[in-house]
Order: C-alpha cells, then structure tokens, then sequence
C-alpha cells in the first residue's frame, strides 16, 4: 500500500513538472485593447482550439520554423491572437539579408515586401472608385503620357488590368536570380536613370493578358498611374483614401529613386496589426468599422483568379500550386466534406495577410525567412485551419 502511494505521487509530481515545463515554455495572453478600432476577444471566444495554436507559438518560440517575427488572428469580428518574437531586421546586403536582431512588438513597423503590391492594387480600385482612373482595362499610356514615345509594337494594348494581374507581356526576371543580384530585374532597375522607362522600354514577349509573368516593374508602373491620374504621389493618396480612414499611421513608404519615383513593388513598411486591419477590411467586402472604404467589387476582384493565372509555384513558399488576381494570391484547402478559399497578399521572407472568408478569418504573419523555405503556408494548413474545423 505504502508504495503504490509512493508510486502515485511520484507520478503526481512528474506530472505537475511536464506541466510547469510546458507552462514555462508559452503563456498565452490575448491581445490587449488598445483603441485602434479592433474589438479583442480570446480564442475561445471564437471556437479556436487554442491547444494547437499554443503547439504553433511554442514552435515559433524555439526556433522550429527560423525566423517567423509575428502570428495575429482576426476571427468574428475581432482579434483573437496577437504574438512577436525575437528575430532579424530585413538589411538587403546584410547576411541572409538579416541586420540588427529584435525582439519584435507590437508598435514596430515590419518590411511587407510583396504585400505593398496588394495595397497598391487597393489604391487603384480607391482611384476607380473616386473617379480618377475610368477603366481597368485602358491602356497605361492614357496615364503615362511622358513615356508615349515607348508605345511601340503593340504596346498599347497592356492595360492597367494586365499590369494588376501580372500579364503585361513585358520582358521582366524577378524570380531566376536572387534578390541580392543586379542580375534580378528588380534589383538591376536601381542602377538606371529612370525606372519608368527601364520597365517601359522591355521588348513585349508576350500579348497581353495572355501569360503570368511576376513582375515589380508592373507595380511601379502602377504608382506612377495613381499619381497622373490624382496629382498625389502614391504616399500621399494611400494615406488620404487608404490609412488614414482605417487608423492607420505606421506606414512608411521607404523606397524612392533617385528621380523621386516610388518602388511600390515593394517599399512599404507597417506594424503586424495594420496588416491585419487591411485583410479585416477585404473580409467585410470593403468595409471596416461600418465606413465603406474599397468598393465590395474590387474586393471580389482581388479574391478570384485571373483566367490564365493557374498552377504557380511560387520560388521559396510551401504552398504548392496558386493562383494570381489583382495581386492578390488564391489557394484552395480541401477539409472534410469542404473547400476553403484563401487569398493572401504575400512578401518575401514570409509576410502574409490571408483572408479565409469561409472561415470569417484573417491571419497575418511576417517574417525573415529570406533565404530559407518560407513557413507561414505549412503553418496556417497543419495548425491554423485544423484549430477552427
């Protein structure tokens, strides 16, 4: 008797340790109100199995997935998730393009990469809707005019769509040479004059709308519409029509040329919890907070693919094979007697804003997995989605 007693509670005790251990390694904390707009709930709030969300956080923590900097969760109406974790400012010739290691906050603007182009593409459905630009599908030289004498051997017929869906038909290497490359076109553009004429002068390799090529320089083309068609430099039209309306003010747009134009294929810097505002904005059709702030077409736009744009693979991510909109990636999960929809505005070195509208959710990730395999995708599919079937 006296040692089946001994026994129990010695199990009593390793219990209470592996517990104390697991304690130790995550706490959770739901996000805290801070009068942004966002409503804060916890996880169970939303039907979230918070066990395999902690599983997830925990791994983050150790270090089981390299440099993951962020993980929010918006689910019914409100921020549910909120974590940051020690990791690397993006340097571009730093190594691994990593600088000053951080423990990262929630007051610390991230580099989005790539999910700037998703926010240009907002600001030119704001510019359909305010009037300024008439059609997508009209030509870039009808907002290009100083560049018209590029207009040659069929030219004309890219329109502002084909530049959105990244179908110009132009000549253009992002994704065959690193990023730490001149041989990489979106690195090589900085070592020319004029960046609108460097993208503008590539021989048309393709008829427009016809195949998926990825392309920054469609981006900065973009920009440049947005300010011949509203007079404002994408900073300032962004602010006015975008952030401004959502509480938005950790933007800054840090990548200019020489000759004042914008690289917005990629020069946006914001905090975690704006990205989740914009992706919170695209689930509610358009509207946050009851103020319609993008048009509920637009966002239709952005969450269906492009005819063509099919079976991408996209260069470092685990996401198999995606789709492409108005710069906007789509992905399908198959769950148990369902398909889920995903369209994520999507960066290098693993920033993500995915929207799941079947699942009333926005998750949001950055990272600096810069020259390792990305992964946020693995993450949201084995963890994420599995937590609210």
């Amino acid at each position: 008797m006296k040692k089946a007693v001994l026994i129990i509670s010695i199990l009593s005790l390793l219990n209470v340790t592996c517990m104390a251990r697991a304690s130790s390694r995550y706490a959770y904390n739901p996000p805290e109100y801070t009068n942004d707009g966002f409503e804060v709930g916890n996880l169970d709030d939303v039907d979230i199995n918070a066990r395999k969300v902690f599983k997830t956080s925990d791994g983050i923590r150790r270090g089981k997935y390299k440099e993951v900097h962020s993980l929010l969760i918006y689910r019914h109406g409100r921020l549910v998730f909120e974590e940051y974790f020690t990791g690397h400012r993006y340097e571009w010739d730093g190594p691994r393009h990593h600088g000053e290691l951080v423990d990262w906050n929630r007051s610390m603007p991230h580099c989005t990469h790539s999910v700037t182009k998703s926010i240009v593409s907002a600001c030119i459905g704001i510019a359909l809707d305010r009037g300024f630009i008439e059609s997508v599908q009209q030509s870039v030289f009808d907002y290009l005019p100083e560049h018209r004498h590029l207009d040659t051997n069929g030219k004309d017929k890219i329109t502002i769509e084909h530049l959105l869906t990244m179908t110009s038909g132009l000549e253009w290497d992002e994704w065959s040479a690193p990023l730490s490359s001149p041989k990489n076109d979106i690195v090589g553009i900085w070592f020319t004059e004029n960046p609108v004429t460097f993208i503008l002068d590539r021989p048309l390799v393709s008829g427009p709308g016809t195949r998926f090529n990825y392309s920054g320089g469609n981006m900065i083309l973009l920009g440049e519409i947005i300010r011949h068609a509203s007079g404002m430099n994408i900073d300032d039209f962004s602010a006015h029509y975008l952030f401004e309306p959502l509480g938005i003010d950790s933007q800054y747009w840090r990548l200019r040329f020489e000759n004042g134009v914008f690289e917005t294929g990629g020069g946006l810097d914001m905090t975690p919890r704006d990205m989740a505002k914009i992706g919170a904005t695209f689930l509610g059709g358009g509207v946050w907070n009851g103020r319609r702030i993008i048009s509920e077409q637009w966002v239709e736009k952005s969450a269906a693919a492009f005819p063509g744009n099919s079976g991408i693979d996209i260069p470092g991510e685990d996401s198999g094979k995606n789709y492409y909109s108005y710069s906007w990636w789509i992905k399908t999960y198959t769950r148990p007697g369902r398909e889920l929809s995903m369209y994520s505005a999507s960066g290098w070195g693993g920033q993500h804003i995915m929207v799941l509208p079947e699942l009333d959710t926005v998750v949001v990730f950055t990272g600096g997995n810069f020259v390792t395999r990305r992964p946020p995708h693995g993450i949201l599919e084995k963890y994420i989605i599995p937590a609210m079937d």
